[in-house]
């Protein structure tokens, strides 16, 4: 089949490390449970602020992923 169909779902992810393996984190999380994914856009980045340093950043992505078709 060429065609596909897509959802896109939105997630959090966060890390005491940097907002890239935030997003790594959200992307191995959601691989768990979602197959088939395809790309993420990045849609916030915020993060936790504790003693005037970053505890946690956090990324907030949408995760695209082709959605199967159902078996006969």
């Amino acid at each position: 089949m060429d065609e596909h169909v897509y959802k896109k779902i939105e997630i959090t992810g966060s890390s005491k490390t940097s907002i890239e393996d935030a997003i790594q984190q959200a992307v191995m999380r959601a691989s768990k449970t979602i197959r088939n994914m395809r790309w993420f856009e990045l849609v916030e980045t915020r993060g936790h602020i504790e003693n005037n340093q970053i505890q946690h950043w956090q990324a907030t992505i949408k995760i695209g992923f082709t959605i199967e078709d159902k078996e006969d």
